[in-house]
């Protein structure tokens, strides 16, 4: 345990206390607000590890199917561009009878 250190002290509407102790105290209170967000939203207990990895697992499969879907897009955009030149040069060389 920590030595005996001296009580805060009020002046001016002011508190003052060690940096350690200050220190400490803030750790405690962001555990606790830690917790009790975690709490909020659903995240406690003894599973709380395993949904949070859970959840990044779905957020990355959510991101690798968003980002295969614009490689499709962007694919059949571009297959279809190459596909109008293609008919394109094709008419234009009579191939199918048409053009002048």
């Amino acid at each position: 345990m920590n030595a005996p250190t001296q009580p805060p002290t009020i002046s001016d509407g002011m508190v003052t206390m060690p940096k350690d102790e200050f220190e400490e105290l803030l750790e405690r209170v962001a555990e606790r607000g830690a917790r009790a967000a975690l709490a909020d939203v659903g995240l406690d207990g003894e599973d709380a590890a395993n949904d949070i990895r859970e959840l990044r697992g779905l957020l990355e499969a959510f991101n690798t199917a968003k980002h295969t879907a614009w490689q499709t897009v962007v694919k059949m955009i571009t297959t279809g561009f190459v596909l109008a030149l293609v008919a394109g040069a094709l008419i234009k060389l009579k191939v199918f009878g048409g053009g002048n």
